[in-house]
């Protein structure tokens, strides 16, 4: 069984202060997805980069305290890659990809627009690139039969079920018709699988809580974590969950089991 699990930090140091690694080392995940660690290269201490049991990779955004994904393997992966081949988000560090030998597992981290217009045109921008770079994705996979599991912020809750609040949010960023109708693309045209939805279908499970208010204790939350990934090892997932024991984030991490081996 292989366990995968992504999990936006907020900043990597301050998961850590609240207690992530030894969390880690129980929760016993082979691949761990990381978005926003909000660090530089030069800042990463060896217990950041490398956990006990743990390779660590990182594509950190050129803006200090900002953005940045990263990705901790009990396995060493042929090949690890940064980026997209878009200077405006390859600079913001959103994305990291670890291939084996018929499977890749991509951290992603989308734009969010909520701080006001200017970024919401930035997300629109970092969606019409997107789309067609999975687009590419999924035409590999159709060609040689790789299998791509793809982590991460979405910065999107796909349907009224994905968030609490949903009458009071069809005008703001996360929630608008166009991203909504944008995942709808990813998932019923270019055929990638919202694996979660595949094993859980109730409501009221959220993966992040806004900070204000008693959000997180009254459970009005947001699914904007995601593992969407191709059909063929969507259809192997078998176990989901999403963790709220402990808040090393505003974020929970969401897990999911594949019976597949690296």
């Amino acid at each position: 069984m292989l366990r995968i699990t992504s999990l936006n930090l907020n900043g990597i140091r301050s998961a850590f202060r609240k207690g992530l690694q030894p969390w880690m080392q129980n929760h016993n995940a082979d691949i761990l997805c990381l978005q926003e660690i909000k660090i530089a290269d030069a800042d990463l201490t060896e217990d950041l980069r490398h956990p006990p049991g743990y390779t660590g990779h990182f594509s950190h955004a050129i803006k200090k305290g900002y953005s940045g994904v990263g990705i901790y393997l009990r396995n060493a992966a042929e090949r690890v890659t940064i980026g997209l081949d878009c200077e405006e988000f390859d600079a913001e560090g959103r994305i990291i990809r670890a291939d084996w030998k018929d499977l890749s597992v991509i951290s992603a981290y989308l734009p969010s627009g909520s701080s006001g217009d200017e970024r919401q045109q930035a997300k629109y921008r970092f969606l019409d690139v997107f789309g067609p770079w999975m687009d590419e994705l999924m035409n590999e996979h159709k060609k040689t039969g790789r299998e791509f599991v793809i982590c991460g912020d979405w910065n999107i809750a796909h349907k009224e079920i994905d968030l609490k609040n949903w009458k009071g949010n069809l005008k703001n960023s996360g929630f608008l018709p166009e991203e909504r109708a944008w995942l709808t693309e990813v998932f019923d045209r270019r055929g990638f699988v919202d694996v979660f939805r595949t094993l859980d279908e109730r409501p009221d499970q959220y993966t992040w809580w806004s900070n204000r208010g008693q959000a997180w204790a009254k459970n009005v939350g947001w699914r904007i974590d995601y593992q969407i990934a191709t059909p063929g090892i969507a259809a192997r997932a078998r176990n989901t969950a999403i963790y709220k024991d402990e808040r090393f984030s505003d974020h929970a991490p969401l897990t999911i089991d594949y019976d597949v081996t690296l």
